[in-house]
This record gives structure tokens, sequence and C-alpha cells, in this order.
């Protein structure tokens, strides 16, 4: 799919007004694309890209109509190509390198987080996942890289999530051992994990 120079993020507190103001923003403005569902906890989540005059009259009309019940938003109107790709599922196998992990309660602060690491430093998003099983609302991203560079992502991030009053939690792994890093390259989503054969003591 083309990228779209803007993309916005709306999370929805229930699932009955993300979805009413999910259609009023798509009959509002000639939006580009649009992903749109519910997410754990019971919200709702939609996303819409196109271009920024469109994604920006759309979202306006996304947030007064669902007021009260919009838990979080986002507009970036130059979004990082990286980004773009990852929130419609797109990931990096992790190669070598320091691992950052970022965990944030919403998703549309994670998907900040990710847009500053990308263009703050030369790290290497290796997944972003939004909402989905078992995260219980949450927003995650990990990245790989050199650890200057990573040490250096970590703070712009958590830096600007705690100015904005926002809850961030984060690790750094400057030297990951190799199964984790392979597993980590596959997915952090437990159900779909793979077994590891370790050499240790079995019995």
């Amino acid at each position: 799919m083309k990228k779209a120079p803007a993309l916005a993020v709306i999370e929805f507190r229930d699932i009955p007004a993300g979805i009413d103001a999910t259609d009023a923003m798509l009959k509002k403005a000639p939006i580009a694309f649009i992903k749109s569902g519910t997410i754990t906890r019971g919200r709702f989540l939609t996303l819409i890209g196109g271009s920024t005059a469109s994604v920006e009259e759309s979202l306006a009309e996304g947030l007064s109509r669902a007021g009260e019940n919009v838990l979080d938003h986002l507009l970036l109107a130059d979004v990082h190509p990286r980004v773009y790709d990852a929130v419609l599922g797109g990931r990096r196998s992790a190669g070598s390198g320091a691992l950052a992990v970022i965990e944030t309660d919403t998703v549309a602060s994670n998907i900040r987080a990710a847009e500053l690491a990308l263009k703050g430093t030369p790290v290497e998003l290796v997944e972003l996942r939004l909402a989905d099983s078992g995260l219980s609302g949450k927003g995650v991203s990990i990245y790989q890289g050199d650890l200057p560079d990573i040490e250096a992502a970590v703070g712009i991030v958590v830096d600007y999530l705690r100015q904005q009053g926002g809850e961030v939690r984060h690790t750094i792994i400057s030297s990951p051992h190799e199964a984790l890093a392979r597993q980590i390259g596959g997915g952090t989503s437990f159900g779909s994990a793979a077994l590891l054969e370790l050499d240790g003591e079995v019995g």
C-alpha cells in the first residue's frame, strides 16, 4: 500500500462510540485509508491516513463526535515510513545490537514514541504492538541498534511522554542473549512464540 503523508489514531473507551465516530470520520473527508476494530479492554481503535488536510478534518470530526469517550489520540502530519508500515502490521527481524522495550498505557502514546525514536535516532523499529491480545490496552514497541543510539532513543521518548503526563515503562538490554534476540525477532506474543531448545541441564 502506498504510504499516506499523514496518519491519525483515535482510541475510544467504548465500542458503540468508536463505531459511530468512525462512521462520521469517513463521511467528513476523503480519507485514503482506514483500519478500525475492537482491541483489548473493550476499546475501539481507529487509524486513518491520507492527505494532511483530510486527516486533520476527519480527526476533528471524530473527536467532536465521541467527546468524553475518546481515551487518547494522535496526529502525525508527516509520518515516518517505518511507523506507517508498523501500524499496519509490518515488522522487522531483530538483528544485532542492544534492545529497548517501551510500554505505554495507550496505543497512541506508543506510536508517538516510535515516531520520536525513529526521527531522533538511527535505531531500528523491530515490532509495534497495538493493544492486541494479552496487552490489556497497552502499546509496546521494541527497538534495536547500537547502545548509544538506543539510550538516546529511550531518553527522547521517556522525556517527552513524561512531560505530557503519560505513563511509560522501559528497559534497555545492552547485550541480549542470542536466544532472546531470536525469539523477539519472531514476535513477543507468547501464543505465537516458537519453542527455543537451549543446551541447559534438563534432568
